[in-house]
């Protein structure tokens, strides 16, 4: 290589940086005389850099950054490379100027921003290229050979998004490669967690594109305990592979680089990539075409590509996303009829739609409400309309009679706030002005026989009454599972009183739930928690926010000590707390409903 020439410089160090205010200072002060550009992430954790300039520079900055002690052992993975030629490229990869932050997290891992990240130092073992390629190739031999494959058999996981394997990934036979497709690093744990009995006992070996994501991730997967030790890393990445595999060995496709490169091939010319229009072979991202909903980049061939167009990518397709910004064939002149294959993968041109239409609206979170004891569907919806209308810019509230009908009782003496009795005393009101009640959680001698006439209690209105109720719970799990498969899916659940308990159960068994019922959080108000066996002993690792009325007993029907227990149930730094000086409600007015936005927003 020539030291005239222009070259590329990716790497990243995890170490504790004691100064980080100083190792700002060296990075703009070497940088710039050297006339680097690019981007340089610092955090207390580490630096990921990603530079470009003359090869002579970039080997002056690798001297000046080897000359530090916290950087022994760095990769530095040098390339030479052409000029950044396409200004939008260079521009969105960021090799136009150069860019120093200090951020928390060198790569965000999760999304969840109340999951702990795992510790570096319980990450994956480490494979050379050579290692790497070298248990694949036996891998194969031993099918070859038809011996038997160990129990402990491998799998390949792709710890990169869906727009990078599009185009390229690891292929070897008789092992499988898990591809995530997800759409952001963000988005893998949420995978891992979903799919981890298909690594559990596995011998696992992951990749990335230079191997900083695979830090994080086999560290994630290795705190999950028995049976995920066996967790191993490809050492510098696709880029350390190809260089030592020139001709791509177990690797098709090309490896999506993040600057103005776009992507590195081997010499293998095969196409991994295809267009989503007509799914011809492609692989080129130049033109830089992103999805109207998501954003994530797409691959549109030259042919098909049409200045002005609207594009929507396969998981946003898989989403249904668009479908809604698609007026009905009744309503769209005849030349503006697209072909039913044409409307799977693209949005009508906004030219050729009445301007209502121009507009694809943002996405909402769906979140399933379950209401409280002795309520229905119709009732929360309405004492939730407030809730629900300072909510509708980011969130979709959807409302769920529980599966156990409830008797018409009533106390012999009348309360005032009873919503279907009058204070004047009367005994049983007219059946048909109240509708029918439910529950999530019953008595156990609860005999499910239902009457249409009002019976007065045969005892006074206990407070404590939800402690006993502790049947039913296999019933409305079914009852939810149905749910979600016929309305779902839902980002998450927002449980009230008792539908806060069952929700709470929910929680603990997310885990055994997954494929079934799947949500990312939960909002529990006036919660408690039941004794269950169902709930568990270890502690739930699952985004929450708990509401309740503060001290002194402001919530006459849960006590705040019963809702922060229910609290402490979760694993540290996984939940957030709402107290208010309301009762048996859940409060909508500033600042609390700002804090319910905020925790919210966290999940779009």
């Amino acid at each position: 290589m020539s030291k005239d020439e222009y070259g590329v410089l990716l790497y990243y160090k995890y170490a504790s940086i004691p100064d980080l205010d100083s190792l700002f200072s060296f990075y703009n002060s070497n940088c710039n005389s050297l006339g680097l550009l690019g981007r340089v992430r610092l955090s207390p954790h580490g630096v990921n850099v990603t530079v470009g300039g003359l090869l002579s520079a970039l080997e002056k900055h690798i001297e000046a950054v080897k000359s530090n002690i916290l950087f022994q052992g760095t990769d530095f993975k040098l390339a030479s490379s052409h000029h950044p030629l396409n200004d939008k490229v260079a521009r969105e990869c960021g090799f136009t100027s150069l860019s120093i932050r200090i951020v928390e997290e060198l790569v965000t891992f999760s999304s969840h921003p109340l999951l702990k990240a795992p510790e570096v130092s319980n990450a994956g073992r480490h494979l050379s290229a050579a290692e790497f390629h070298s248990v694949l190739q036996s891998a194969e031999q031993l099918m070859e050979n038809q011996s038997p494959i160990d129990d402990k058999q491998l799998v390949l996981l792709d710890a990169r998004n869906l727009y990078e394997t599009r185009i390229g990934k690891f292929d070897a036979p008789c092992v499988e490669t898990l591809d995530p497709c997800i759409r952001q690093y963000s988005d893998l744990p949420s995978w891992i967690d979903e799919n981890s009995e298909r690594l559990r006992g596995k011998h696992v070996l992951m990749y990335c594109t230079g191997g900083i994501r695979c830090e994080m991730a086999s560290a994630y997967i290795r705190s999950k305990g028995a049976g995920f030790e066996n967790v191993f890393q490809l050492f510098g990445g696709i880029q350390r592979y190809l260089e030592q595999f020139p001709d791509g060995g177990f690797f098709r496709g090309k490896n999506f680089v993040f600057d103005h490169r776009i992507a590195v091939g081997s010499s293998d010319t095969n196409i991994m990539g295809a267009c989503l229009i007509c799914h011809s072979s492609y692989d080129d991202y130049s033109s830089r075409c992103r999805c109207s909903h998501c954003r994530m980049l797409i691959l549109v061939c030259d042919s098909c590509r049409i200045k002005g167009d609207a594009y929507v990518c396969e998981l946003c397709q898989n989403h249904h996303m668009g479908i809604g910004s698609i007026p009905s064939m009744e309503d769209i002149e005849p030349a503006a009829i697209l072909d039913q294959n044409d409307l799977k993968t693209v949005c009508l041109d906004s030219s050729q739609l009445p301007s209502r239409y121009g507009n694809l609206p943002p996405r909402k979170l769906r979140i399933l409400c379950l209401h409280g004891f002795r309520q229905n569907a119709s009732s929360f919806k309405g004492r939730s309309a407030s809730l629900a209308k300072k909510l509708k810019s980011i969130a979709e509230l959807v409302f769920a009679d529980a599966p156990h009908e409830l008797p018409f009782i009533y106390q012999s003496c009348m309360e005032p706030n009873n919503s279907c009795a009058s204070s004047t005393g009367h005994h049983a009101p007219p059946p048909e002005n109240c509708r029918r009640k439910y529950a999530w959680l019953v008595a156990p001698d609860f005999d499910g026989k239902l009457e249409s006439d009002w019976k007065v209690a045969n005892q006074p209105f206990d407070p404590l009454q939800y402690q006993g109720q502790t049947d039913g719970f296999a019933i409305s799990l079914a009852y939810l599972k149905k749910v979600f498969s016929e309305q779902g899916p839902f980002d998450g659940i927002l449980g009230f009183s008792q539908g806060a308990a069952m929700a709470a159960l929910l929680c603990a068994q997310v885990a055994k739930l997954k494929g079934e019922i799947d949500f990312r959080f939960v909002i529990l108000c006036s919660g408690f928690a039941l004794q269950l066996a169902d709930f568990g002993q270890q502690p739930i690792n699952l985004p929450s926010l708990h509401i309740f009325g503060s001290d002194p007993g402001k919530d006459r029907q849960i006590t705040s000590h019963t809702s922060r227990y229910l609290a402490s149930r979760f694993e540290d730094g996984c939940s957030v707390i709402i107290e208010h000086e309301f009762g048996h409600i859940i409060p909508t007015r500033p600042p609390y409903i700002n804090d319910i936005k905020d925790f919210l927003r966290r999940f779009l």
